[in-house]
């Protein structure tokens, strides 16, 4: 029954059960009430006990209980000033579901874009404009043909709504026409576009993707004028897209009208600001348009958010820095002005976190440079978001001032949490170790309190490992951090078999914003046997049964801007480790009679540079370098299983772990036997290029070098030493739900016949 039938019936009712003058109302009842409760019905109705209305302010109050939407009919009877009004409610929503577009969170936020849920009231309208929002937002997808059928199932007062979507087809991009286009290949203008013409590598999950964005055709237009603005076509013009589609194939067209006008160059570049303290000169300095390079956008872009950055270092949060240009159309060059105004210096008046589902406040605010009270800075502002980065708590992080007032800025914190407990496998394949396992379960942010801890083990055909770690970074919200950890290592070498058992306990320091320090002891038993029969080498080498106590120092420098992917920073370690050995040492008459302490000093470098400003593309380099140098007495031995080898993730990729190293002669066998380093040093080469964003792949290309020598040994003859080794392959980083996993294919460069090679290997990684 229509609006106008309830109000004809309401006048009615009222016409026969009074007059057509002001009554006073003694009694108002509701009949057939079910979700509104009788006083929210007498608020909207507008009536109550003691007035006296005429027929026409009763009318009003049905037309204001129709009117929220609740009931089908709204009816009332007047009994001598008494009125009962009379309800039949519409039947509410129960259930909503989605079938035949997918499962869990893809079926949520389709159901959300129809916009109907459960509890609402059932109405023929909203279902319709439901299902036709559901149509609308797969198109946008690139679905063609998308039918949406909807099925009732009554439930006492109720319905249950179930949408079966048939998604149709998907529409394919089967050519892009930029006609009038001249200057910039396709390639070139398609770059940074959401509907892209199908290439070679389309077919291929995560290479290519010309699936229609129909959503995002509107802004393509904008995307392509924005590559020529990097290419210095200031005035190019790119019209709106016009997609025809192909209703028998699926595949579409796409035309765009281009007018590139003319290319420019750089002219001058000046700055006009007044800010106390400001620098220009640096700040002109750090332009990356300068006079003579062809205009780029982006790069004055760049440019406008240096000055920002400068001029918020002095605390003015909300500079504006305006470019101002002065084409000179016979040159073909525009000079260009870089306006500032400062406006008003502020302070933080308060830091306000978001998207933290697990990560507790506290812990992010840990890494925050700036509190309330604190004079704003843009420095403060990006090493917080690097610090969060580096934390490998979060997918992504946004950080922001909000003004509250002239001279007050809240710092907005946005967080999107990643996947920072896992469980996670690897392995490969060597000549020597054979087939390779490894698995852990770890987790980097236990209850979202910032601790870590993993438990794992490393098995081969030929060795066994178990490992337990804890870290807490910040011990009590404080600067000072302590790690934990215990192992068991069962390793069955050429020669002889190693059984270590051992643990390390360390506290450290956080000193200034990237420097940390730490101190702390470690402990390991270790018995060794021999595997083949006994001779001077054999015992000399590898019967070894000691207990270890060691003292470590070390310091760290870490200013990188990401945790697995870094673009930018440096990392840099250096650790100092003062070793004492207890133990009985197999006397021999040309060799040592005892145990030597022992100094070790393990460095690590790793300097990461994108590309992404010079070249607008996300190619990353990487330098890595490694050393390890043991100080010892030259007449006291240092156990076999501390000594050096090179091969493996970590020095060599290419060779077996551990199958390098310096050989001595046995004199009784004349047999070599692998002795192990006292001087260890790498270098790595690496370029790493995006496969996929969507699915958080890179593609890296590498190079290794490393050399590993040995001193002197009284009594026997070293070969082999001095040995340099190289390698060169690629891996495949990927970012995975279970953690960073790296698949490596390796080339050994320049092995020899008796060396294990190891073509083959998939590892958890991190980004040294």
């Amino acid at each position: 029954m229509n609006a106008l039938n309830v109000r004809k019936l309401a006048l009615v009712g009222v016409a026969l059960g009074s007059a057509a003058s002001a009554q006073k109302i003694t009694n108002i009842q509701f009949d057939g009430l079910i979700h509104l409760s009788p006083n929210a019905a007498k608020e909207v109705a507008g009536i109550k006990e003691g007035d006296n209305v005429d027929v026409g302010q009763i009318d009003d109050s049905v037309k204001n209980l129709y009117s929220q939407g609740y009931f089908k009919d709204v009816w009332v009877e007047n009994k001598n000033g008494k009125l009962v009004y009379h309800f039949d409610e519409k039947p509410v929503v129960s259930n909503v579901q989605i079938t035949g577009y997918g499962s869990g969170d893809e079926s949520d936020k389709l159901l959300e874009s129809a916009g109907i849920k459960k509890g609402d009231f059932y109405d023929e309208r909203r279902v319709e404009m439901a299902k036709k929002a559901i149509i609308e937002k797969l198109e946008a997808e690139g679905y063609y043909d998308t039918v949406v059928e909807v099925s009732k199932k009554k439930i006492n007062e109720s319905y249950a709504l179930t949408f079966e979507v048939n998604k149709g087809e998907k529409i394919k991009i089967k050519k892009t026409n930029f006609l009038g286009a001249k200057n910039l290949d396709k390639d070139e203008i398609e770059v940074e576009m959401a509907n892209k013409e199908g290439g070679f590598w389309s077919w291929i999950p995560f290479f290519g993707d010309n699936d229609a964005k129909v959503d995002q055709l509107q802004y393509d237009s904008i995307r392509a004028r924005e590559a020529y603005m990097k290419k210095g076509y200031i005035d190019a013009q790119v019209s709106s897209p016009l997609m025809r589609v192909d209703s028998g194939s699926y595949k579409a067209e796409v035309d765009y009208l281009v007018k590139e006008g003319k290319q420019f160059r750089i002219g001058e570049v000046t700055l006009s600001q007044n800010v106390p303290g400001f620098d220009q000169k640096k700040a002109a300095s750090d332009f990356k348009l300068i006079k003579g390079k062809v205009f780029n956008v982006k790069k004055m872009r760049q440019d406008i958010e240096t000055l920002q950055q400068q001029v918020g270092d002095l605390g003015y949060a909300y500079a504006k820095v305006s470019p101002n240009f002065h084409k000179d159309e016979a040159t073909g060059t525009v000079n260009l002005q870089y306006q500032v105004t400062a406006g008003q210096k502020v302070t933080v008046n308060d830091v306000i976190i978001s998207g933290n589902d697990l990560t507790k406040d506290s812990v992010i605010r840990r890494y925050i440079y700036l509190a309330p009270g604190d004079t704003y800075s843009y420095t403060d502002l990006k090493d917080s978001k690097s610090a969060l980065g580096r934390t490998g708590f979060f997918e992504k992080v946004d950080i922001l001032p909000e003004q509250v007032s002239e001279d007050k800025v809240n710092i907005v914190v946005k967080v999107k949490e990643t996947q920072t407990g896992s469980i996670s496998a690897g392995g490969g394949y060597g000549s020597y170790q054979g087939v390779m396992f490894n698995a852990s379960v770890s987790h980097k942010n236990i209850f979202g309190t910032g601790i870590a801890a993993s438990i794992g083990f490393d098995i081969s055909e030929i060795s066994t490992s178990y490992n337990l770690s804890f870290t807490n970074p910040r011990i009590f919200d404080s600067e000072y951090s302590l790690s934990m950890s215990f192992f068991k290592n069962d390793y069955e070498y050429l020669d002889y078999k190693q059984d270590q058992t051992g643990g390390s306990i360390i506290i450290g320091k956080k000193f200034l914003r990237h420097l940390f320090l730490s101190a702390g002891v470690t402990y390991i038993d270790n018995q060794s046997s021999l595997v083949d029969g006994a001779s001077v080498v054999n015992d000399f080498l590898y019967i070894d049964q000691y207990t270890k106590s060691a003292g470590v120092l070390g310091v760290t420098f870490d200013n990188t801007d990401d945790y697995y992917t870094p673009r930018e920073g440096i990392y840099a370690n250096l650790t100092m480790e003062y070793g004492s050995f207890d133990g009985d040492l197999k006397a021999t008459e040309t060799m040592y009679t005892d145990y030597a302490d022992m100094q070790k000093f393990t460095a690590k470098f790793g300097a990461y540079y994108g590309m992404e400003d010079d070249i607008d593309y996300d190619l990353i380099l990487r330098l890595k370098l490694r050393g390890t140098y043991l100080n010892h007495d030259d007449d006291q031995k240092v156990p076999t299983a501390e000594r050096l080898h090179m091969g493996g993730v970590g020095t060599i990729r290419g060779y077996s772990p551990y199958s390098l190293s310096p050989y001595i002669i046995d004199p009784s066998t004349g047999l070599e036997r692998r002795f192990g380093g006292d001087t260890f040093a790498s270098a790595s080469i690496e370029a790493s290029i995006p496969i996929s964003e969507a699915a958080k792949l890179r593609l890296t290309f590498f190079a290794d070098y490393g050399t590993i020598s040995a001193n002197d040994i009284p009594g026997l003859t070293i070969t082999k030493n001095d040995i340099t080794r190289s390698s060169v392959g690629a891996q495949i980083e990927w970012q995975s739900p279970f953690g960073p996993i790296n698949i490596i294919f390796a080339d050994a460069l320049d092995s020899e016949s008796s060396e294990e090679e190891s073509k083959f290997e998939f590892t958890m990684g991190t980004k040294f």
